[in-house]
């Protein structure tokens, strides 16, 4: 059985994007757009390079680890039930 997804970057490249992204942020008007300029420079979507970065930064104990459901629970959010907040 194969995969449906292939690794077309190595982790070198990941790597190397994602301290890319996180040293020249400052350089741009925002983390999107310092996501985005390199991106195109190495053949990625944005999307993906923006979840490289995530993933690293919550593997490095610098983002909680937490899932879409979580940023949902805020006072005055319901999650489809009766809201408890």
């Amino acid at each position: 059985m194969t995969s449906k997804t292939t690794n077309k970057f190595s982790p070198e490249v990941r790597d190397r994007a994602v301290r890319m992204v996180l040293d020249h942020a400052g350089e741009h008007p925002s983390r999107w757009a310092a996501v985005t300029s390199i991106a195109a420079k190495i053949g990625c979507t944005p999307q993906t390079l923006h979840d490289w970065v995530k993933k690293a930064e919550i593997d490095s104990g610098q983002r909680a680890a937490c899932h879409q459901r979580c940023s949902d629970l805020r006072p005055g959010r319901s999650l489809g039930g009766t809201s408890h907040w």
